[in-house]
C-alpha cells in the first residue's frame, strides 16, 4: 500500500438514466463513442490516468492540478460544442470535480479522502459545469486562464470538515485572459531579461547591494502575467562579462534586454537603467535617478513601470498593488536583508551562518520583515540538510510560519517549510508547500530543486527526474541537480541521459571548486559524475579531497561511501556507513533506500545492520 499527494478528477454524466430509459442501445453508444473519440485523447493530452470507469462516470489521476484543470476546462468545452444543435433531451452533459489530496493507491485503484472529496464536489457542479476544491485553487494560483466563483465553504455528504469551493465560468474571460490578450494585440508575450547591474560604487564590497537592485527588479517584472521574464539564476551567469546584447539575447531566447548601474555613496544613491531592443539594438528607454537611499523603493516601482509602459503590457491591479507593496520601510533593515542573500547564494557553512547573521540583524530592526524571516528559515534549513548543524525542526517551522503570516504569497517560505516537513518525513504537507511554492514563483530553484529531493525519497524517480531538470534549467550553473541526476536517470534505465549529465556535472563541480575550495559538497558529488564516466582516479582523488576538507560531515560521508561502492570498495563504504548512518539525519536515511548506488551493497551480509540502522532512526 502506498499513499500520495495528487490531483483528481471524478466526473459523472447528467440525465443518464433518463436518457438510458430512452433508448438504452443508442445512448450507450453515443457516449462510449464520445469517451473514446474526444474525452479519453484530452485525458491523455494532459498526462492523466483513468484509474476507473463508475458506471457512466469515470475517476481519473493527474500529476498536477494545472493538468486535471486545463483537461476538465477542454472537455466540458468541447462536449458544449458538439452538443449544439442537438436538442436538451438527448444531449450527453457532464459535472466534474477536481481536488488535491492524499490517497491510498490499492493496485491500480486510489482510495481515501482526496477521492471521496473530488466524488462530492462533482456532485454539486452544474450539468456542464466544473467545481474544485480550496486546496486545487491554491496549487493552481493564475496559471490558466479561467475564471474562479468562490461558491464558499461547503458541507459535502460524508466529508468530516467542511470544505472551500470554487466553481469555474467556462464563459466569461478571466481579467488576466482578457488585459493579457489586450496588452500582446494576439502576440506571444514580450519576453525580456535583466542582466547583473553593474556596481559603480568603486567598492567591490557594494556589489551585494547592485546584485539586490537587480534582483529585486527581476522579482517586480515577474508578477506582470503578460511579460516572459528570464529568472534571476540564469540571468546572473551573465555578471561580470562583457558580452553583447544581440548575443546574449538570442542565447536566451529573449526579445529585450534591460541594463543597468547602480552607485550608492552615504546616504545617496545613482541608479541608471536601460531597455534595449535586441532585434535591432535600439534603446527604448534609458533614466538616471538621483535619489536618498530612503527612496530604493520607489526608484524600483518606476524602473518597472518604465519598462511595462515601453512594451505596451497592461497591469492588473492585484500585480499593480503587489509591484507598489515595499518590502520593509526601513532601508537599513532592508541593506543588511541584502547582504545576507549575497551570502546566502554563496552556498557554504560559514556563509550560511553569516547570511543569517544578516537576516536576525534585519528582523531586529523590522520585525515585520517577512522576506527576512524566510531568510533565516532558508539559512537554518540548508545548514541542517547540508552541515547536520544542530538546528531545531521547530525553529525552522517557527520562522517560516512567520514569514507566511506577514505575507502568504512568499514563495521562498513555502519552500522553507516543505523542507522542514520534509525533513519530518510529513511529505503529504511538504508536497503541498513546495507546489504552492513553485505556483507563486515558477522560476524558484529551491522550490524545485527541494521539492525533486523530497520526491527521490519517497521513491517518485519520474518526478523527481522532472524537477531536478527543472531546477538545472533555472540556475545553469548549479552542479548539484545535474549529479544528483545521475543517480535518478540510472534508476530509471535512462543510461545515455545519465552519461550526459554527467559530463555537464563534472564541469560545473570543477568551476564550483575553484570558486569555493572549503566546501567538500561539490567534489563528493562530482566524484559520482567522475566514476559515471569511468574516471576513477580521478575519482578517488577528489573523494579524498572531500574528506579532508570535512571528514565528520554526515553528507560527505554518505557521498564518499556512494563512490566506495561504485569503485568497488565494499568494506570502506560499509565502515563509512556503519559510522556515519546513526548520526545522520531522517532525509539521509529515506533516501538510501532508493539509491541506486548502494545496489552492489544490498545483498551483502553487513547491508543487515545497515538495514537496522535505518529502522531504528
Amino acid at each position: 500500500m502506498e499513499r500520495r499527494l495528487t490531483a483528481i478528477l471524478a466526473a459523472d454524466v447528467v440525465g443518464y438514466s433518463r436518457l438510458m430509459g430512452a433508448n438504452e442501445s443508442g445512448t450507450v453508444t453515443a457516449l462510449e463513442t464520445l469517451r473514446s473519440d474526444f474525452i479519453n485523447p484530452k485525458i491523455g493530452e494532459h498526462q492523466g490516468r483513468i484509474v476507473k470507469l463508475t458506471g457512466d462516470g469515470m475517476l481519473v489521476e493527474f500529476p498536477s492540478v494545472v493538468n486535471a484543470v486545463a483537461c476538465a476546462a477542454e472537455v466540458q468545452r468541447g462536449v458544449r460544442d458538439r452538443n449544439k444543435g442537438v436538442p436538451p433531451d438527448r444531449r450527453i452533459e457532464f459535472r466534474i470535480g477536481v481536488n488535491v489530496g492524499d490517497v491510498i493507491v490499492q493496485g491500480e485503484d486510489i482510495l481515501g479522502d482526496g477521492v471521496n472529496v473530488a466524488a462530492r464536489l462533482e456532485s454539486i457542479a452544474p450539468p456542464g459545469g466544473i467545481t474544485i476544491s480550496g486546496p486545487a485553487r491554491d496549487h493552481l494560483g493564475n496559471r490558466l486562464d479561467l475564471t474562479f466563483e468562490d461558491m464558499g465553504e461547503r458541507r459535502l455528504k460524508n466529508i468530516e470538515r467542511p470544505i472551500r469551493v470554487y466553481s469555474i465560468s467556462l464563459d466569461t474571460p478571466s481579467n488576466r485572459e482578457a488585459d493579457v490578450a489586450a496588452a500582446t494585440s494576439g502576440e506571444d508575450k514580450p519576453s525580456v531579461a535583466v542582466l547583473p547591474f553593474t556596481n559603480m560604487s568603486g567598492d567591490p564590497e557594494q556589489e551585494y547591494f547592485s546584485d539586490g537592485i537587480t534582483e529585486d527588479i527581476i522579482t517586480d517584472l515577474s508578477k506582470v502575467s503578460g511579460l516572459s521574464v528570464v529568472a534571476r539564476n540564469t540571468a546572473f551567469t551573465y555578471k561580470g562579462k562583457n558580452v553583447e546584447v544581440s548575443e546574449v539575447a538570442k542565447r536566451l531566447g529573449v526579445d529585450f534586454v534591460v541594463e543597468g548601474s547602480v552607485r550608492k555613496a552615504g546616504s545617496r544613491v545613482r541608479v541608471t537603467g536601460q531597455l534595449i531592443n535586441a532585434k535591432d539594438d535600439r534603446h527604448l528607454w534609458a533614466d538616471r535617478y538621483d535619489r536618498d537611499l530612503t527612496d530604493i523603493f520607489a526608484i524600483q516601482d518606476e524602473i518597472t513601470h518604465a519598462i511595462v509602459e515601453q512594451l505596451k503590457v497592461k497591469l492588473l491591479p492585484q500585480e499593480r498593488k503587489s509591484i507598489a507593496k515595499a518590502p520593509t520601510d526601513n532601508v537599513e533593515a532592508y541593506t543588511y536583508y541584502l547582504r545576507g542573500r549575497d551570502f546566502f547564494y554563496r552556498h557554504s557553512k560559514t556563509y550560511y551562518r553569516l547570511a543569517r547573521r544578516m537576516f536576525a540583524n534585519a528582523v531586529e530592526l523590522d520585525p515585520r520583515y517577512a522576506r527576512a524571516y524566510a531568510g533565516i528559515a532558508d539559512c537554518d534549513s540548508f545548514q541542517f540538510l547540508y552541515y547536520r548543524e544542530d538546528v531545531a525542526i521547530e525553529t525552522i517551522l517557527d520562522n517560516s510560519a512567520k514569514a507566511l503570516a506577514l505575507d502568504d504569497k512568499l514563495a521562498e517560505a513555502h519552500a522553507s517549510r516543505g523542507l522542514a516537513l520534509s525533513l519530518m518525513h510529513r511529505y503529504t504537507e511538504a508536497m503541498q508547500e513546495f507546489e504552492q511554492a513553485i505556483s507563486l514563483d515558477p522560476n524558484s530553484y529551491e522550490a524545485h530543486y527541494l521539492c525533486a529531493r523530497a520526491s527521490f525519497a519517497q521513491g517518485d524517480l519520474e518526478r523527481a527526474a522532472r524537477l531536478f531538470e527543472r531546477a538545472a534549467e533555472i540556475k545553469p550553473d548549479d552542479y548539484q541537480s545535474p549529479s544528483l541526476l545521475i543517480q535518478v536517470y540510472r534508476s530509471l534505465g535512462r543510461e545515455q541521459e545519465s552519461k550526459d549529465v554527467a559530463r555537464r556535472a563534472v564541469k560545473l563541480a570543477e568551476r564550483e571548486l575553484t570558486l569555493h575550495a572549503e566546501d567538500p559538497r561539490p567534489a563528493h558529488l562530482g566524484s559520482a559524475a567522475l566514476i559515471e564516466l569511468g574516471e576513477k582516479d580521478r575519482a578517488r582523488e577528489w573523494i579524498t579531497r572531500a574528506l579532508a576538507i570535512d571528514p565528520d560531515d554526515p553528507l560527505t560521508q554518505y557521498n564518499v561511501a556512494c563512490g566506495y561502492t561504485n569503485l568497488g570498495d565494499l568494506d570502506a563504504a560499509f565502515d563509512l556507513l556503519e559510522r556515519s548512518l546513526p548520526r545522520a539525519g531522517p532525509e539521509i536515511r529515506q533516501w538510501i533506500k532508493h539509491d541506486s548506488d548502494f545496489d552492489p551493497l544490498r545483498s551483502h551480509p553487513r547491508y543487515r545492520k545497515i538495514r537496522e540502522i535505518i529502522e531504528a532512526g
